[in-house]
């Protein structure tokens, strides 16, 4: 099996999946499909955690879960992931808000759009703000992770008078990413999966059970599974080929270069074990946004922070929401 990738944006799925995939690909394989056996429900009523709903993003279906009541918290997942990510933050941020978990386009029971360009970042913003205003929504609390905290960074610099807080996991700002992929050696080496993923013929050595060897929770992992399945592998790489640069790398030019500062109060997490996006590109994050910054890095997390230190994560993620 040739070598996997990832994005700028989603670099942990890159390295991961590279690592699991060639030491573990059969034995992941066989494994991922004894869990995939039995129902595994996609779906907020089937997984008994809120009610389902869609949005129309300009003919696209958005497929969301929503739950609780109050101001509204938008989350986005990102690769190799869907709207389940955030099971562990659903419960406790419904106490406060109305919280609404997408699929984003391409990904379990959202729309799978054929094309490159139909997985352009404008369109995936888009997509966050037709779920906005089919809420009947002026604002929303904005929440992603991976290539969700691209698209939330790029919502909140489109959508400034509709962004009252943004909360990124493990995605740094885009101007810091771009710093690193062109001075950093160690950020380009661990960043060149994306190469792959970018070919034509890509999405034909992907297989959706292997997308689920990073999911611990056995029961979770059947849900990952199921999702996967119904999910599009071009999709999910067209993301990379719509978006993700291509060398060689440039700080000084470019959309990232070119991204507006962040004007709204904003919640950072990282965890520092993600060897894909590492932490060099945080620094000089506070130059880029024009407010409160709040970073926490958490030592003993992976990429998927939101669920490796999911208590964690949950607790300073309610207590900055709702702070006076």
């Amino acid at each position: 099996m040739s070598t996997l990738s990832t994005t700028w944006f989603t670099a942990v799925a890159a390295a991961l999946l590279l690592s699991c995939c060639l030491a573990h690909g059969a034995e992941a394989a066989d494994d991922a499909k004894k869990d995939a056996e039995g129902p595994a429900p996609t779906s907020g009523e089937g997984c008994n955690l809120g009610t389902d709903g869609y949005a129309d993003s300009d003919g696209v279906k958005i497929h969301y879960v929503t739950m609780g009541e109050g101001p509204l918290v938008v989350l986005i997942h990102g690769f190799p992931d869907f709207w389940y990510s955030w099971r562990e933050q659903m419960p406790e941020l419904a106490k406060h808000f109305q919280v609404v978990a997408i699929d984003q386009r391409g990904y379990n029971l959202s729309d799978q759009p054929e094309g490159v360009e139909n997985y352009t970042m404008d369109k995936l913003v888009a997509d966050v703000d037709a779920v906005v205003k089919h809420l009947g929504k002026d604002k929303a609390i904005i929440v992603g992770h991976d290539w969700g905290g691209m698209v939330a960074w790029s919502y909140a610099a489109a959508h400034q008078d509709k962004t009252d807080k943004l909360i990124i996991l493990n995605l740094p700002h885009p101007r810091g990413l771009m710093r690193e992929l062109a001075n950093n050696p160690e950020q380009q080496k661990n960043s060149s999966y994306a190469r792959n993923f970018q070919k034509p013929e890509a999405a034909k050595q992907m297989s959706p059970l292997l997308l689920t060897f990073w999911v611990k929770d056995p029961e979770a992992k059947k849900k990952y599974n199921k999702a996967f399945q119904l999910s599009s592998m071009e999709g999910m790489l067209n993301y990379y080929k719509a978006n993700y640069p291509r060398e060689p790398y440039s700080d000084n030019t470019g959309s990232a270069a070119e991204f507006p500062q962040i004007t709204c109060p904003v919640l950072m997490f990282h965890g520092l074990k993600d060897k894909a996006l590492l932490p060099g590109a945080l620094a000089g994050t506070w130059d880029w946004i024009d407010n409160d910054l709040t970073l926490i890095t958490i030592p003993e997390a992976d990429h998927f922070v939101q669920q490796d230190a999911a208590e964690k994560v949950t607790r300073n993620m309610v207590r900055w929401l709702t702070a006076e």
